[in-house]
């Protein structure tokens, strides 16, 4: 149950919302604009985030030890959660709703995983913003996506699979 209009529409929304018109995308900024608090701790590799819900309070949880582009990732897929997928309810002393991003997320073995994944990826390299960059360039080779990265505050590797979705064929 795939819903990418409907992801391209609620990252719209948000990048509207924020006024954002060109990357990097500030999402952290976006988080806490909707209420949302952000915290960073360390974690084990493996884990690189979490969206816990609790009450009226939601919390996205960040790894401290990871890379920030990958942080940014990690903020960017728990705000998916958050607008896409109402979570796991999880019993400690009161009731919570946790969306956890580990290992398994990044393998897309779920569909809640797989959209998150699609939001993130929106949310940090929208589809309009690529378009505009990606005509700057003659060849979108590897120094283009590296520039491209750089430019949108992400790994190479993610901007590489972004342009391989959107229909661009780096040539890496």
């Amino acid at each position: 149950m795939l819903r990418f209009k409907e992801i391209r529409k609620s990252v719209g929304e948000l990048l509207e919302q924020a006024r954002v018109r060109r990357p990097p995308v500030p999402v952290e900024k976006i988080a806490q604009g909707i209420g949302l608090t952000i915290r960073y701790a360390p974690a084990d590799e493996e884990v690189s985030g979490a969206l816990i819900r609790r009450g009226k309070e939601v919390i996205i949880g960040v790894n401290s030890r990871h890379h920030p582009n990958r942080r940014r990732f990690t903020i960017a897929h728990e705000l998916g959660h958050f607008r896409l997928h109402r979570g796991v309810a999880i019993h400690i002393d009161e009731d919570f709703r946790v969306n956890l991003r580990d290992e398994d997320s990044s393998k897309g073995v779920s569909w809640e995983e797989v959209e998150a994944n699609r939001f993130a990826a929106e949310l940090l390299m929208p589809t309009g913003f690529l378009f505009q960059d990606v005509e700057k360039f003659k060849n979108i080779d590897k120094q283009a996506v590296q520039n491209l990265a750089r430019r949108y505050r992400v790994s190479s590797q993610s901007m590489e699979i972004r342009l391989a979705n959107l229909g661009f064929t780096p040539r890496v």
